[in-house]
């Protein structure tokens, strides 16, 4: 027989001990009961007395699962830690709720590039197209340099001292001093005369109309332009075409006082007369010839004219205009508008 106590009255038993038991009184009887009840036996002798049973005086829990049990007599006694047998598992929990989507992955890399197709074949021909429009004009090219001049001839003996009635003859015919001969116009008039505020350089048919120079330069060195580059359609290149070019420099360059080569000669007032203009190149070629250097007549440079380039009122393009040199009697039209050159101014009469 095992006897386990739970000194705090609960249900973790200690074993106190174990006795085995050598029979029981039914079994004892069985043993002789085979024909009815036997004679009684003679009584045994009485056992010593057992020792007084110790009672439990404290119990103390060591925290490990075991117990110190503490007696009467004060002997102790340790519990086993004994371990019950494992319950049976309980039922499974429910299922918990599915967890929010993760983020996206980083893209994977670039697959290797696919080899290159085979060319197709060949687009048939287009038609021709229409033929362009016929280009503009190109500009007029430079007047070629005057062919130098012959040499003088030995004097004549004797010669013409005397001429018809509207011919002028100067000089004494001698190498120092040649002969000139010139027709004078109806009006009393001359190449190289000082006429209305300057000196006349070109005389028409009729002898009483033509243009003049003024005396001096208006400028030593004077832009052709007011800053800006534009089209001014100033493309007159003849006699008399100097006026209009001005007028059309000022409508696009605008009204200002003497700020450019043309706007310098329309302001010019000399005596009574204000209708001077910036000339064209042909009309800077007149001057060069007949009053300049160029001296066909045999006046010599009577306009007094610099060895250096005079701006003409002729353009040429968007950036450009046409100059004429004094040193030599060349047109150049390659001459940015922004350079500086002399001016002269010119008026009709």
């Amino acid at each position: 027989m095992e006897t386990a106590v739970d000194v705090t009255g609960g249900t973790s038993y200690t074993v106190m001990g174990t006795s085995q038991l050598m029979s029981v009184p039914y079994a004892l009887y069985a043993k002789t009961s085979g024909n009815g009840q036997g004679p009684a036996g003679a009584n045994g002798t009485n056992g010593t007395n057992g020792l007084d049973g110790n009672g439990i005086a404290s119990t103390t829990d060591n925290g490990d699962g075991t117990f110190t049990l503490t007696f009467d007599d004060g002997s102790t006694f340790i519990t086993s830690n004994l371990t019950g047998p494992q319950g049976a598992a309980g039922a499974q929990g429910a299922t918990g709720s599915q967890g929010a989507t993760g983020p996206q992955g980083p893209a994977g890399p670039q697959g290797i590039q696919g080899l290159t197709g085979a060319t197709g074949p060949s687009g048939a021909s287009g038609t021709n197209g229409t033929n362009g429009a016929v280009g503009a004009t190109g500009p007029t090219g430079l007047t070629g340099a005057t062919g130098l001049q012959g040499l003088t001839g030995p004097a004549g003996q004797g010669g013409v001292t005397t001429a018809g009635s509207g011919i002028n003859v100067t000089g004494a015919g001698t190498v120092a001093s040649p002969y000139v001969v010139s027709a004078t116009s109806p009006c009393g008039l001359a190449i190289g005369q000082t006429y209305q505020g300057g000196i006349i350089f070109y005389l028409d048919a009729s002898g009483c109309h033509g243009l003049i120079s003024a005396p001096t330069d208006q400028s030593t060195g004077i832009l052709w332009w007011n800053g800006s580059y534009t089209d001014t359609y100033a493309s007159g290149s003849g006699l008399f075409d100097g006026d209009g070019n001005c007028y059309m420099i000022r409508r696009s360059q605008g009204d200002c006082v003497s700020c450019n080569a043309a706007e310098i000669c329309l302001d010019l007032s000399l005596g009574v007369y204000s209708d001077w203009y910036l000339p064209s190149k042909y009309e800077l070629n007149l001057m060069y010839q007949n009053i300049g250097q160029g001296n066909i007549l045999g006046l010599g440079n009577v306009g007094g004219f610099a060895s250096y380039g005079y701006w003409s009122s002729t353009e040429l393009g968007f950036s450009f205009a046409w100059i004429f040199n004094f040193i030599d009697g060349n047109a150049s039209g390659n001459y940015f508008k922004y350079n500086p050159f002399y001016v002269r101014a010119v008026r009709a009469f």
